[in-house]
Formats: structure tokens, C-alpha cells, sequence
């Protein structure tokens, strides 16, 4: 990392802009830390310690990117390698990638293709892929930038460090999804994992997240590995890790391993042994097929009615997106009774190059478009897809006059919180004082219908392991049989305390149960949506996003939060704000510090504004109301017009 970082009282923090600071100043410089004084001398840190260089020459690196060579009396060296002075850093780390004797064939012509292009160089090695709570995710390719086997094993290495410090089982679970080299990489950790003497649980073929969450649970390990970039296109790939609880790391474990992971020279600094070495060490097991079993029963034995889709008649068409949901999701449905399932024959089987629509998001048309092509053809009553990972589904339902309608995950999230709640209460099987979670940013009309049901909402920051981590707090107080529903308006739903992620494929099942209900009463999904609209009003959910590319694009992200901060909006679209909740002060929310803003109007609207995480976007979500989706609309247009020039 080339990030200029600042210490406080003994605490680092990330500093605002990758800007230089002038000198004297504190740098980290792969993985060292450099403290360069007014002369340019330059101490390392090493684990918190502090340790004075005899060399007094250092590496600073310029605006541009690129570092100069200061000698020990902070004279910039002239033609050290070229005219300028300057040396670019990245292009000796790709001489050493070009030089090296790498072990995946894909990598070497890749490396040869972009000699001499600095640009191509640059956007490779000048910086390396960031490891979060989220873990990892880039493009494939070769470089530090990238996702290929080495920073896999980096990554692992850092990982291993960490887990051989947490005692237990000294186990990790590890699980893939369909993406080109997802299988490779999921061994490739277990490689690492088994040369560091951590025991390994891999599944022998592709299984989707809330598997991944399940094994973690099942075999008790320190950690959990999930190859996968979800709904991203083809060219990526990624690496989550999971805790112990099956949920996503923690923010402060993922800074331990990312810590650790600097200290790894990414191309020699894993330990790591062959697949086949560490299978025959007894060091990588397959997830057995007790676990297996587990899984599905868990997920089976939160049927609301069970036995109804047995004679419901309920006719689908699935896809699995050529993603990880096909098996378990149609295991559980022939399990619990749906027969007539119809899979989208060109996204059936898994296929990484997302070969019918290129980005294979259940939240967009493009992706369903051959499943609701299909349930035309066939009169289906339903049509769902699964992203490629099966921790979020996304539904077209049939409507009255036989046109199929998309649902929104708010929609969804909402329809399955009212069907949980009432067959619930009429199977007396609602446990006493029951809880449900959802996201700050999903929809207030599922605080109207638990409210209605008498059961607590918990809101919590957006991403799922905010959810998981309520489903802990009731675990440890003995009470995690309160927990009935949680949901993202990301399309995203659990029902069940049995994995801590996102899980498609009982969000399928729970999906298929309540459509067959409704049709099993002369009903259906479209009919009940709207009855909830005439009882609790007509609520309209939408998201607007504003990009900010380039290098300076975060930075202009802050400023403008930081505006709204500093000069408060009065009013909206001639609406006055009533309340403004800024979730940077946690004595104020009761939940952890997160950069999100919600306005609440005086005719009840709702306006949030959220930079995104992973990507140079401000999302804007609006909740609007009106007697009917027209005038919803209207009301959301008003206000997203009074937001644009702000946004500009």
C-alpha cells in the first residue's frame, strides 16, 4: 500500500486523500511503515516498533504515482533510471512478475502482451486489491491488482496467520461458485491453508454462499472461504471470508489479516502445498454429505405450512443464472413438493462466462429475460433466478391478466415478512416476542406490517452481516428462536438462524411456498401485494445512483457528504425535513458509525443518501407515498429533481 496514513495517540487511521504530504511525514511503503524526516532520512516501523535504518536514502512516492530516490541528504538522484529521475515502482514489480516462473499458464502471455505499455503496466501493479470485510474482488489477470492464484495465496497466508491465532479447531470450511477460476482458487487456498497445518473442508463441487455460512457453522471452524465475485460480470472473481459464526469477518479481524497479508511477499511469501499433497496428508477433507443433509433440513424445517405445496399445483420456471443454485435449490423444492419446475435450458448448468447476459444480476430484465420468456411459453405462475453465488433470488410474478410483473427485493422482502407472520401465527408456531431485521436503507412499509403483526423490526447498517450480527445477539442470550425474518432490499433474505448470510435458496423455497398458497386460495402474489398497499398505503422504493470516476471521484464523494453535513437541507422539493438521522454518531443511533444520512419529511417520505462501498457511487434511496403508483411516482420524480443539482 502506497496510502498516506496518520497516527493518533498510538491508533492508525487511514488518511482522507492518497495526496503527498510533504516531509516530514509517515508513509507506508510495502508494508513497512516510513517515517521520512526534513532531510529525508527515513525509520521503519516494524509490529509497533521502532527501528532507526542506516541507510538514510528512501523511496517517496510523487502525485503522479510514481517515487523519486532521495539520497541521505534528500537530493532527488538524477538518470538513476531514466531522464526525469523518476523510478515507477509498479514497472520493477512487473519485471518481477515477467521474470518469475509462474505456475499459471494464462498469466505469462498476459505479461508479455502489455510490455512497454506503462498504462497497462501501471493499472496492474501500481496498486494492489484491498482486503475487507468484504475480502477481495477484482479482475482476473496477472498483477497485484488482480485476482489470480498468488494473490489468492497471499491473501490465504494472511488469513492462516490469523486463524493460528485463535485456537479451536484450527479448521477452515472453504466453497466456490461457477466463475472462471473459482474452483482453482478455492484449492489453491486450500494449498496454503494445508502447508500452514490448518485443517481444510472443501466442497467437491460448486455450492452457493449459504452453504459456504452452513459448513463454517457445522464443522466449528475459525474461518470460512467463499470464491465468488456474486452478480459481477465475467472478468471478475473474488474472495470472501467468514468468522466463526458463519458470518462475514469482522471489521477488526479483517484489519489483522490484512495486516498480515503486507507482511507476504505476494509471489513467495505463502507457504503452500499441492491439492493432491494436502488431500493425501489428511490435511484437506471433503465436506461431508451429513453436512449435506444438515443444510437442507435446516432450510426445510422453516416451511410456514408444511405439506402445502404437495397438492398446491404450482407450476415455475428457474434460473440458476449458469450459477451455484441449481442443485440445492431444486433439491429442496422436489423436496418439499414443487415438481413442475422448468429450467431455463441456456442457464442451466454452470458456465463462467455468463455467456446469456453479461451481467448476471437477478435485479435487472437482461437477467431474466429468458426465464420470462420461457413462463410465457409455458403459462408458469412464477419465474425466479438466482445470481451465481444463490445468496439473492430475484421473481417475476403472474399477474391476473397473464403479463408477469418484476418484484422489487422491498417488494419481496415485504411479501414473505406478511406471509411469515400470518401462517406463522395461524400454525401457532410464532415464538414469543419475535424479532425481524432489516437493512436502514429497505422499505418502511415492513415496519407497518410487523408492527401490525406485533413483532419487533430491528433496523440495521446496510450488509447482511449487520442482520447476522442481530441473529448473534439473540443466540447469546439464549433467545435465538426469536428471530423469524431478515431482509435487504438488495434482494437478499434469510428466515432462520442457521447460517448468518443471505441464503437464495431458502429465499426460493419460502418464494415458491407463499405463491403456491396464494394460488391454493384463488389468490396470487400480485393480489396480496396490492391488498397490503390498500391497507397500509401505497409505498414506492427506488434508487438513484450518481457516479464519480476517476481519482478524484472519492474524494468529491466525501466533499459532499461532508457538505450536507456542514450546511444541513431545510427542505426537499418544498417538503420540510422533520428529522435528519446521521449515522456518523453513534450516541445518537445505537449502531456502529457509517457514513449514511436520512431525511424524514413531513408528508412521512424518506430520502437516504449513502455513498457505496465497494464502488465511486452515491446512492440515493427514496420511499415514497401516494393514493396509487402514479402518483408515488410523481412524488419520487419531485424529489430526485430537487437532489440533482446537488449531486452535479
Amino acid at each position: 500500500s502506497v496510502d498516506a496514513l496518520k497516527f493518533t495517540d498510538g491508533t492508525r487511521t487511514k488518511a482522507e486523500t492518497l495526496e503527498v504530504h510533504e516531509i516530514p511525514a509517515i508513509w507506508s511503503l510495502n508494508g513497512d511503515m516510513l517515517y521520512v524526516d526534513a532531510s529525508a532520512s527515513y525509520s521503519k516501523f516494524f509490529n509497533g516498533t521502532y527501528q532507526k535504518k542506516t541507510d538514510a536514502s528512501c523511496w517517496v512516492r510523487q502525485e503522479d504515482g510514481s517515487y523519486i530516490y532521495l539520497d541521505e541528504n534528500g537530493n532527488i538522484l538524477k538518470n538513476l533510471k531514466n531522464k526525469a529521475g523518476v523510478v515507477k515502482m509498479y514497472q520493477e514489480e512487473y519485471k518481477r512478475w515477467l521474470a518469475a516462473d509462474l505456475q499459471d499458464a494464462d498469466l505469462n502471455p498476459e505479461l508479455s502482451k502489455i510490455e512497454g505499455n506503462d498504462e497497462e503496466i501501471k493499472d496492474r501493479f501500481a496498486v494492489a486489491l484491498k482486503f475487507g470485510t468484504a475480502g477481495l474482488r477484482g479482475v482476473l489477470g496477472a498483477g497485484t491488482n488482480r485476482m489470480n492464484i498468488y494473490v489468492v495465496r497471499q491473501a490465504t497466508q494472511g488469513l492462516a496467520n490469523w486463524v493460528k491465532t485463535q485456537g479451536g479447531n484450527q479448521t477452515v470450511a472453504i466453497s466456490y461458485d461457477s466463475r472462471l477460476k473459482s474452483d482453482v482458487f478455492a484449492k489453491t487456498a486450500a494449498g496454503v491453508l494445508a502447508a500452514n497445518d490448518i485443517n481444510v473442508r472443501i466442497y467437491d463441487a460448486l455450492m452457493p454462499v449459504p452453504a459456504l455460512s452452513f459448513a463454517t457453522r457445522y464443522y466449528e471452524c475459525n474461518a470460512g472461504i467463499m470464491v465468488t465475485a456474486s452478480h459481477n460480470p465475467a472478468k471478475y472473481n473474488g474472495y470472501k471470508a467468514y468468522g466463526p459464526d458463519g458470518c462475514q469477518m469482522t471489521d477488526d479481524a479483517a484489519a489483522i489479516v490484512y495486516e498480515e497479508i503486507q507482511k507476504t511477499d505476494v509471489l513467495t511469501g505463502a507457504k503452500y502445498m499441492s491439492f493432491a499433497e494436502g488431500v493425501e496428508q489428511g490435511k484437506i477433507r471433503f465436506v461431508g454429505d451429513d453436512c449435506k443433509q444438515a443444510l437442507y433440513e435446516a432450510i426445510e424445517s422453516r416451511q410456514v405450512r408444511p405439506g402445502l405445496c404437495k397438492t398446491a399445483g404450482l407450476k415455475l420456471v428457474y434460473s440458476p443464472l449458469n450459477g451455484s443454485g441449481l442443485v440445492p435449490v431444486t433439491q429442496v423444492l422436489k423436496d418439499i413438493g414443487i415438481t413442475d419446475i422448468t429450467i431455463v435450458p441456456e442457464q442451466e448448468y454452470p458456465n463462467g462466462y455468463f455467456t446469456t447476459c453479461s451481467y448476471p444480476n437477478p435485479e435487472i430484465f437482461a437477467a431474466l429475460e429468458l426465464g420470462l420468456n420461457l413462463a410465457k411459453e409455458t403459462g408458469a405462475d412464477l419465474m425466479l433466478a438466482t445470481d451465481p453465488d444463490a445468496d439473492r433470488v430475484g421473481i417475476a410474478m403472474k399477474c391476473p391478466d397473464g403479463s408477469y410483473e418484476l418484484v422489487t427485493g422491498n417488494e419481496v422482502g415485504v411479501l414473505l415478512l406478511d406471509y411469515i407472520c400470518a401462517g406463522r401465527i395461524e400454525k401457532g408456531t410464532m415464538p414469543k416476542n419475535p424479532v425481524a431485521v432489516k437493512s436502514i436503507v429497505s422499505t418502511p412499509l415492513a415496519d407497518a406490517v410487523a408492527e401490525h403483526y406485533g413483532v419487533e423490526l430491528r433496523s440495521v447498517l446496510t450488509g447482511f452481516k449487520w442482520i447476522g450480527d442481530q441473529i448473534a445477539q439473540l443466540e447469546a442470550a439464549d433467545e435465538v428462536d426469536r428471530f423469524i425474518f431478515g431482509f435487504e432490499e438488495s434482494y437478499g433474505y434469510l428466515a432462520g438462524p442457521y447460517v448468518r448470510d443471505k441464503d437464495a435458496v431458502i429465499g426460493s423455497m419460502l418464494i415458491c411456498e407463499m405463491a403456491a398458497y396464494y394460488r391454493s386460495i384463488g389468490s396470487s402474489l400480485k393480489q396480496r401485494m396490492e391488498e397490503i398497499y390498500a391497507q397500509y398505503g401505497r409505498y414506492l422504493n427506488k434508487v438513484d445512483s450518481f457516479e464519480f470516476p476517476g481519482l478524484s471521484g472519492m474524494d468529491k464523494m466525501s466533499a459532499l457528504m461532508q457538505g450536507l453535513r456542514d450546511k444541513p437541507l431545510t427542505e426537499i422539493a418544498g417538503h420540510t425535513i422533520v428529522k435528519v438521522t446521521d449515522y456518523q454518531k453513534p450516541e445518537e443511533t445505537g449502531l456502529p458509525a457509517a457514513n449514511v444520512l436520512i431525511y424524514k419529511l413531513d408528508n412521512g417520505e424518506t430520502v437516504v443518501v449513502r455513498p457505496s462501498g465497494t464502488e465511486p457511487k452515491i446512492k440515493i434511496y427514496y420511499t415514497t407515498l401516494g393514493k396509487n403508483l402514479e402518483e408515488a411516482e410523481a412524488e419520487k420524480e419531485k424529489l430526485a429533481e430537487a437532489l440533482k443539482p446537488i449531486m452535479a
